[in-house]
């Protein structure tokens, strides 16, 4: 019999986890859950939450949007509730890193969800911002401290916050740390947390190069993956059309111009490409903002929330936000240009497709971005069906004229390009010239400009042009006076050396 019972517990200690209550969280974990409506954890939770709960150290491999957030916040909030004890002034039981503001805030978002019917504190801590709240924050004690790798350095030099008390570290999107160059910044961080911890270690994807960092932050670790590296998620429908790069707007407005796109990320390879691109959006009387690494917190944040809240169509953005970013009913993500790192490309599209929807993902590539299309095929290791739109004159759209033209619906009140507006106000005539950079007061008509090699006048006699080539000297009048406008010449004079001052 007791053979049997055995047996019977194995089995049923061998069934697979399929839902949080029976993962062992508390009470108060188990009902914020149910408020947000979570009841089936996802692979990479039913995974790596109970190697979490055993204290084991991990190393976890996800693609974007699969829930690593819950995975390692959940166990870790289990843990402190666990521990009676309250953080001492100035310190964090718990520490969470994360490459970029956003993600920061987000990940500080979900803790605060997951423990809002505890008593745990926590805060997010990042640059851009003041220090006044976050020191204010830090003084009492934390136990959850969300952080980005700069700005927590800086609290640590000015001796704001101690890591010395910290049991639980995570690195989050450990390889675009590497990306952003914060390798040195978390092995300084690294340094200051006590050796007695459990550490855990979160990617999308494992390049090789961040293999030793891995090593030095992990003690044994166990390591589950629930999906290959640099896998694209299943449920995206993925489309590349082949275009001129002249043409890319107009496509871009011609697709938006769909109903279907109901909210929208594109992607741009630089700063200042977001700016004319959603810029051009705007004048195509689609709602539109635009988000990267030059705006200030409070504009990143005001776009990311009208974004969510269904105020803008269009997100237009660079990698800043291809990582981590969680926003719901993402339709579309457009790659307006190809990125220079290919697994960047899986990251991007990662912001469809969440929360088990379906999504869309298309890319613009041009002439010279072949290579670069080539070498997502061969990370990803599947062909994108491609469609060619190279040589069609409808998808490019050249003025606001041509938008209109397209339907756009452009606000009112707006004016054609200033260009336009002087040539209808003022025609030009025959043989008038124009000069961009001159104002339109100075124009002249051709046939009164000098040519080369001809005076404007006559001097007068004795006197040369006052134009005359550099180096050449003006002669006198012969009535001795100085030609009009022409001032006196004054010998230079030596300062004379004076023995009693000395000067």
């Amino acid at each position: 019999m007791a053979s049997k019972a055995l047996e019977f517990l194995g089995f049923f200690e061998s069934l697979p986890l399929t839902n949080f209550a029976s993962m062992g969280f508390a009470q108060p974990l188990l009902r914020a859950l149910a408020e947000e409506g979570y009841e089936t954890p996802t692979p990479i939770q039913t995974k790596a939450i109970p190697v979490l709960m055993e204290g084991h150290d991990l190393l976890g491999i996800a693609q974007t949007g699969t829930g690593k957030t819950a995975a390692f916040s959940l166990p870790i909030l289990h843990a402190l509730l666990q521990d009676k004890t309250r953080p001492q002034p100035g310190t964090a039981r718990a520490l969470i890193l994360a490459p970029t503001r956003e993600l920061a805030a987000q990940i500080g978002e979900n803790v605060s969800n997951y423990a809002r019917h505890t008593r745990m504190t926590s805060a997010v801590i990042f640059g851009g911002v003041g220090y006044g709240p976050q020191m204010k924050a830090l003084r009492g004690g934390l136990d959850v401290l969300v952080a980005t790798p700069g700005r927590l350095i800086d609290h640590l030099e000015r001796g704001t916050v101690k890591l010395d008390k910290t049991t639980f570290v995570v690195l989050d999107e450990a390889d675009h740390m590497l990306d952003l160059g914060f390798v040195v910044p978390i092995r300084k961080i690294l340094a200051r947390l006590p050796k007695q911890r459990q550490s855990m270690f979160f990617s999308a994807t494992m390049p090789k190069e961040i293999g030793g960092l891995a090593n030095e932050m992990l003690t044994n670790p166990r390591q589950v993956a629930v999906a290959p590296v640099a896998t694209t998620a299943e449920r995206v429908d993925q489309k590349v059309y082949l275009v001129d790069g002249a043409a890319k707007r107009g496509l871009l407005v011609e697709l938006l111009a769909n109903p279907a796109f109901e909210r929208t990320i594109v992607f741009t390879r630089t700063k200042r490409g977001a700016d004319r691109v959603s810029q051009t959006l705007d004048e195509a009387g689609i709602s539109s903002a635009a988000i990267h690494g030059n705006k200030s917190q409070n504009q990143r944040q005001r776009a990311l929330d009208d974004f969510k809240a269904g105020k803008t169509r269009v997100l237009v953005a660079t990698d800043i936000a291809a990582r981590g970013i969680d926003i719901d009913s993402v339709t579309h993500v457009i790659n307006f240009e190809l990125p220079e790192v290919p697994e960047q490309y899986v990251h991007r599209i990662g912001r469809t497709a969440r929360a088990g929807a379906s999504g869309a993902a298309i890319a613009f590539c041009d002439a010279s971005e072949r290579g670069l299309l080539r070498d997502i095929e061969r990370v990803t290791r599947q062909q994108i069906p491609s469609v060619d739109k190279r040589g069609q004159k409808g998808a490019e759209v050249a003025s606001a004229t041509d938008l209109r033209a397209a339907g756009r619906n452009r606000s009112e009140g707006a004016q054609p390009h200033h260009r336009a507006r002087r040539d209808a106000a003022q025609p030009r005539r025959e043989g008038e010239r124009h000069h961009p950079n001159r104002n339109d007061a100075r124009k002249e008509p051709a046939e009164r400009r000098p040519q080369q090699g001809e005076r404007r006048f006559e001097p007068a006699q004795g006197e040369r042009r006052f134009d005359a080539p550099r180096g050449e000297q003006r002669a006198p009048r012969a009535d001795g006076q100085r030609p009009e406008g022409q001032r006196p010449f004054r010998k230079r004079q030596r300062p004379r050396f004076n023995a009693k001052s000395g000067a």
